[in-house]
């Protein structure tokens, strides 16, 4: 990866609703370099996807949940069948496997409190290998940023 990469990337992060002409303005190349440089980052899987960022507030998700989960039994199968069962939950936006602590930390996205518990019995108490649930409820965002350095 080189600095136009950088740029490239840098720019996408910011605003991925450019053309690829307003693109490689902003990154001083020209269009067919540009494009060729974004579908290489495509194919490499540094771009795993682009996608618009939604206000919570406005589509009336309001509640952010921090989850830790400790599951009975640690063992990978286990750990796999976890996660699977997360990832078909749409209100859960981030799973993570951790350690020390907990096994996992889930970031959760619902419209009230009492979808939160719907999600946390669907998810949780209806699980045999769930240990232990700790959550933690967002009072207020002060920031939030996809973007990475590169």
């Amino acid at each position: 990866m080189d600095e136009l990469d950088r740029r490239i990337l840098n720019a996408l992060q910011t605003d991925a609703s450019h053309t690829n002409a307003e693109l490689a303005e902003l990154v001083h190349v020209s269009p067919p370099t540009c494009l060729r440089r974004v579908k290489q980052l495509t194919d490499a899987g540094v771009i795993e996807r682009q996608v618009a960022i939604v206000d919570p507030d406005k589509v009336g998700a309001r509640l952010t949940a921090i989850v830790e989960i400790t599951l009975d039994v640690q063992a990978s199968d286990r750990m796999e069948q976890f996660e699977q069962r997360v990832a078909g939950e749409d209100a859960v936006l981030q799973c993570y496997r951790v350690a020390p602590g907990p096994d996992f930390v889930l970031v959760v996205q619902v419209v009230d409190m009492p979808a939160y518990h719907a999600l946390a019995h669907r998810l949780f108490a209806t699980h045999a290998n769930v240990r232990n649930v700790k959550a933690y409820f967002s009072t207020f965002r002060s920031k939030f940023e996809t973007r990475i350095a590169v």
